[in-house]
């Protein structure tokens, strides 16, 4: 796979920002002509740098204003164990993220829910009823000071 130059690098931290902007404005902002920016975009898309645009939504405007970090271990360590509680998470709209990792804890989570309610019903009812679930620990978060997801 062929190495990001310095224009690829200008042109996807620009679209990570502001994907919305016209090819010609993103030409401008990087010093390419439209035809050669629209030509790397389109390489960076197919090469699946690029995975895809969103936008950026208010939480609290969206009833999901109240956000917790969960950190959930598994009473089990097999490929089994592992694929229902992927399953569980996928299919639980609260969750937004879910990412296996290396530690004391499997898995961690980023909920989004109204309010502590909502949230204490998502861990009692949803969270706690998955099979080989051992642990949950639960950080919920008071502030984001920095927040550079997309």
């Amino acid at each position: 796979m062929p190495e990001l130059d310095a224009i690829d690098r200008r042109i996807l931290q620009t679209l990570s920002h502001e994907a919305r902007l016209t090819n010609q404005a993103l030409a401008d902002r990087v010093g390419l002509s439209p035809s050669a920016c629209l030509r790397r975009v389109q390489e960076l898309e197919r090469r699946g740098v690029v995975r895809g645009y969103r936008a950026r939504l208010d939480p609290a405007q969206t009833g999901r204003g109240f956000a917790v970090y969960v950190a959930v271990g598994l009473s089990e360590h097999t490929k089994a164990a592992q694929e229902t509680f992927e399953r569980a998470m996928h299919a639980a709209p609260e969750v937004v993220e879910c990412h296996n990792i290396a530690g004391a804890f499997e898995y961690l989570l980023r909920v989004e829910t109204a309010d502590l309610a909502a949230y204490k019903a998502f861990h009692t009812d949803r969270l706690g009823v998955v099979p080989h679930v051992r642990s949950i620990t639960s950080y919920m978060v008071m502030g984001s000071p920095k927040d550079a997801r997309a």
